[in-house]
């Protein structure tokens, strides 16, 4: 069997699986809704852009960022569960190789993360949001996401197979992802930030995916600091994706061959 097949089977396996945790299918696609409206409609009188434009199309631009991270609680979890329910130990009895095996979560969780970006992007439409930039630059933003997106996939199964337990994965995956969610530029621009924190905010390759949307949406950016990732928002975006790869695909195999898979 070819890995391609292996790796279809399995993330078949994992979306099959989907329908019988519709609680999970409600979170992944409620959390980034509950963001939008929050922000949208609580938060977002108060909140400017500086040079100009509306803030609701600001906002979801950087909420689309924001889903692609929060892909990695989801991830960390079911690795980890599958470890303890003893799926992994099915898995190992099968004639299949073992990349295949952590490649077809990471596939079932990016299907899982494009209608996370389908809900994002109708809750968008009806607070304002709407892509002015070409169909070039709209289905680019789309595909940024998805690229990012699937690099953090293998971040999350690397430590869903570290740490094995489904509640300590969750407590490592969100203490990751709120500080990177909040000190960037999803919800306002960096340049309001206090120095220190302003020039960690411009390195955060989540303000990099968010700065990279916003101009292929054409959507407000407000001041763009004079930093490399922030001035050339999609490369650093797509270095991001790759530094994430690079790091995490052997780290996931090694860590999954390690555990006797």
């Amino acid at each position: 069997m070819s890995t391609v097949h292996e790796v279809r089977l399995l993330a078949g396996r994992s979306l099959r699986h989907i329908p019988r945790i519709p609680e999970k299918v409600f979170g992944a696609l409620a959390m980034p809704l509950v963001f939008v409206l929050l922000f949208a409609y609580v938060f977002g009188s108060a909140i400017d852009v500086p040079g100009g434009g509306d803030y609701h199309e600001y906002l979801v631009s950087g909420i689309f960022a924001q889903s692609m991270i929060g892909t990695l609680p989801g991830i960390s979890v079911g690795v980890a569960s599958d470890i303890r329910s003893g799926l992994m130990d099915r898995l190992r009895a099968l004639p299949i190789k073992r990349f295949s095996v952590v490649a077809g979560r990471t596939i079932a969780e990016l299907v899982e993360l494009i209608a996370g970006v389908v809900v994002v992007a109708l809750c968008g439409l009806l607070v304002g949001w709407a892509p002015h930039g070409s169909v070039l630059d709209t289905l680019g933003a789309f595909g940024l996401l998805l690229v990012l997106a699937f690099a953090v996939t293998w971040a999350g199964v690397w430590v869903g197979l570290m740490v094995r337990d489904p509640d300590g994965a969750d407590g490592i995956a969100m203490s990751v992802i709120f500080p990177l969610m909040f000190l960037s530029g999803i919800f306002v621009p960096v340049a309001g930030l206090p120095d220190g924190l302003r020039q960690i905010a411009e390195w955060n390759p989540v303000t990099a995916l968010a700065q990279a949307t916003r101009e292929l949406f054409g959507s407000p950016t407000g001041p763009v600091p004079d930093v490399w990732p922030l001035q050339h928002p999609v490369l650093a975006s797509l270095a991001w994706a790759a530094v994430l790869l690079a790091i995490f695909v052997p780290l996931s195999v090694r860590r999954y061959r390690s555990l006797g898979y």
